[in-house]
């Protein structure tokens, strides 16, 4: 396993992420003790932290609430359940603060503006108070009653990081065209981080908070936000374990847009491998250009002797520029300090 890297500096969040945090004062909102707000090192320490985003759920995010405190009461393990309403348009957050007196280990979050499940997860990461952080869903899709074993494998094997839920099957919308375009992502991120990844967008999952402090940043605002922490685990040599676990139809209407959202997945996987290991992305690309900018010039001294096309030459040209940048691009990630 690698040296954990230095928290770095910063910086703004991508694909579009707020500058600030849009979260409510949190010693207004129910379910968060005034004490703790003002001062979180005052709050009584615990192990594992829940980070539920919840967005249009009124009619059955209780009973999420209800699964996953009744495991872990039933687990032994100090824990928070950090339930976050990110602008709800419906009475998500009324049912959350009229239950939040039945729940002493939840607390309470509202966002003033929807920002997205990645905003969500990646603000309520860093105010765990946990030294482990879980993430799920409240639309009973995953079993959250097992969330506390993936807490035990964390627990009991100090060299694993990260816990992924691996889904058996897909229960999600659009499943002629999710199934085949979730396959091929996932394909190109294997090869892109030399790992095998059961499931790389799976929503359920644990890991180590110390760790995962200095990926919290890249964390975009939508649901790529998954798959980016899966690949900066990967790619910093974070050993990452996968749990089989079976999967249910959700319940309420999916937000998961395929277009929109299939292009961003694959389009984070290919910035987060090129964040931390640019060469994998573009070094291919330049040899094989180069390469073909030779063999295009053998064929063209032995054709045309004395003469080499125009396309040969711009072949041969750009496989040196994309090599150029790809080196380059190598010599900023080292130089960066985090890797």
């Amino acid at each position: 396993m690698s040296t954990q890297p230095a928290e770095p500096a910063q910086r703004p969040a991508p694909e579009g992420a707020e500058p600030s945090d849009p979260v409510s004062d949190p010693a207004a909102v129910p379910g968060t003790a005034p004490e703790a707000a003002a001062d979180p090192d005052a709050a009584p320490p615990v192990h594992v932290t829940i980070v539920l985003p919840c967005y249009n759920e009124q009619d059955h995010v209780i009973d999420e609430v209800e699964r996953i405190t009744k495991a872990m009461d039933n687990s032994g393990k100090s824990y928070e359940l950090l339930a976050v309403d990110d602008c709800s348009t419906d009475a998500t957050l009324a049912r959350l603060e009229e239950a939040a007196p039945r729940f002493p280990h939840m607390r309470v979050m509202a966002f003033q503006h929807n920002s997205g499940s990645g905003t969500v997860r990646r603000i309520g990461s860093q105010q765990a108070r946990g030294d482990i952080v879980v993430w799920t869903d409240a639309d009973m899709s995953y079993p959250n009653e097992r969330i506390p074993d993936l807490v035990d494998i964390l627990d009991t094997d100090p060299s694993v990081d990260q816990v992924v839920g691996a889904r058996t099957t897909e229960e999600g919308t659009h499943k002629l065209l999710r199934v085949p375009a979730k396959w091929f992502i996932r394909k190109v991120a294997e090869r892109l981080t030399n790992s095998k990844i059961p499931d790389l967008n799976s929503g359920l999952r644990a890991f180590r908070r110390d760790v995962s402090l200095p990926y919290l940043r890249l964390l975009p605002p939508g649901f790529s936000c998954v798959t980016t922490i899966t690949i900066a685990f990967l790619s910093n040599q974070h050993p990452v374990y996968y749990m089989p676990i079976e999967y249910a139809k959700r319940a309420g209407k999916s937000k998961f847009h395929f277009t929109k959202d299939a292009y961003r997945y694959i389009l984070q996987v290919l910035r987060m491998v090129m964040y931390f290991n640019p060469l994998k992305v573009l070094m291919p690309l330049a040899l094989w250009l180069i390469g073909i900018g030779l063999l295009k010039g053998v064929f063209d001294m032995v054709v045309h002797i004395g003469y080499f096309a125009n396309n040969t030459i711009m072949i041969f040209v750009t496989g040196l520029i994309i090599a150029s940048l790809a080196l380059l691009a190598d010599l900023i990630v080292r130089s960066r300090g985090d890797v």
